[in-house]
């Protein structure tokens, strides 16, 4: 029986809300039905080409739900189970997995290249990042599922799998910001709301939230923010105005703009912390002089999927959802049915940004 996903027929192309033919799953695989998948900003890279994926393929990374079936060889979860979706699972044999950087595994996302399923005139079918979540059903490599720790709502835990994971490790992990610090952050998307409220997890004092939009600042104050700054050519003058004229010890970047990015920078105390979670183009070209990076003597740092361990992470995030310190349902900006999926895109496009949640 045909399942409904969203479908991207060719880079460029509007997805289609169409049926399509899923298989029973193989030895170390998993069949699962959706509860819920996050509408990323890395979907639409993908749809737009500023990522590479094989097509035609079925978007969606962020995504948890309920096991169905398991094949030959599937031990750490069984039906019925639930579970959180991990777009990059690592193989824990190259180079950057034996150095224990288990986000830039080498053969994270070869699975995307694989064929997962066709469409109901036979049309073979790529899993966008692995797990094909813009669908109503999906089979995936069992590397690919989570165990759902208790005291997680299934739906918000989508969540879990891209955004908060993200936000977390870029603090957490890639920053390491400490308790006391100074943080700001750049876009208030479902990345950056997730990343104001590490930053206050991680007991920062002074947090700076940076958007174009204005009503944008309830959201970012309810996330953590202690300050809010409408992005402008004078952002970092303000930045440095609300931290004792030094700069931010720690700013992260959640845009994927060379101008978010430089402003990032110049945003950041000497010797403070600029990370870079956005996924920019490569026209996006940042430009620095010499002079000015001995003299800051600061450290300027890419982050891959929060450079986090979803394996090790995922426990630590659910206590934190536990104890009501990290507050999923307020990371959505709007929730949506599968059908909505194209609009949200529109709304990203026109630079509204916000986190869609599609619930099955």
């Amino acid at each position: 029986m045909a399942v409904r996903a969203a479908v991207l027929p060719a880079i460029g192309s509007p997805l289609e809300i169409t049926g399509i033919e899923l298989p029973e799953p193989g030895p170390g695989q998993v069949r699962l039905r959706l509860a819920a998948a996050g509408v990323c900003h890395s979907d639409l890279s993908l749809a737009n080409g500023t990522m590479r994926v094989p097509v035609p393929a079925v978007l969606g990374h962020e995504g948890a739900g309920t096991v169905l079936s398991v094949g030959e060889g599937v031990t750490h979860v069984a039906p019925g189970d639930a579970v959180v979706l991990n777009w990059a699972p690592s193989c824990g044999r190259c180079h950057a997995c034996s150095l224990g950087e288990v986000w830039l595994c080498a053969n994270a996302l070869n699975g995307a290249a694989e064929v997962y399923a066709r469409t109901t005139d036979g049309t073979p079918l790529h899993p966008g990042l692995n797990v094909a979540a813009f669908a109503e059903e999906t089979v995936v490599t069992a590397s690919c599922v989570l165990p759902l720790p208790d005291g997680v709502p299934l739906t918000e835990a989508a969540l879990l799998g891209c955004a908060v994971l993200t936000g977390y490790g870029a603090v957490h992990h890639s920053a390491r910001v400490r308790a006391g610090e100074s943080v700001a952050v750049f876009g208030v998307g479902g990345v950056g709301l997730a990343t104001l409220q590490a930053a206050r997890i991680a007991g920062a004092t002074t947090i700076v939230a940076v958007d174009v939009s204005p009503q944008k600042e309830e959201l970012a104050r309810a996330a953590g923010a202690t300050e809010y700054v409408i992005a402008s050519e004078n952002t970092p003058r303000e930045i440095r105005a609300l931290t004792g004229g030094q700069g931010a010890d720690v700013a992260v970047e959640c845009v994927g703009r060379a101008a978010t990015i430089r402003a990032a920078w110049e945003s950041t105390r000497r010797g403070g912390r600029t990370t870079v979670v956005g996924i920019g183009g490569k026209d996006q070209q940042v430009t620095f002089n010499a002079l000015e990076l001995f003299h800051w003597g600061r450290t300027l740092s890419g982050c891959v999927y929060g450079n986090c361990d979803p394996a090790e992470d995922l426990p630590v995030l659910a206590g934190h959802v536990r104890a009501g310190r990290l507050d999923l349902g307020a990371l959505v900006t709007d929730r949506i049915a599968l059908d909505g999926i194209p609009a949200a895109f529109d709304n990203m496009t026109a630079g509204k940004g916000g986190r869609a949640l599609v619930v099955f």
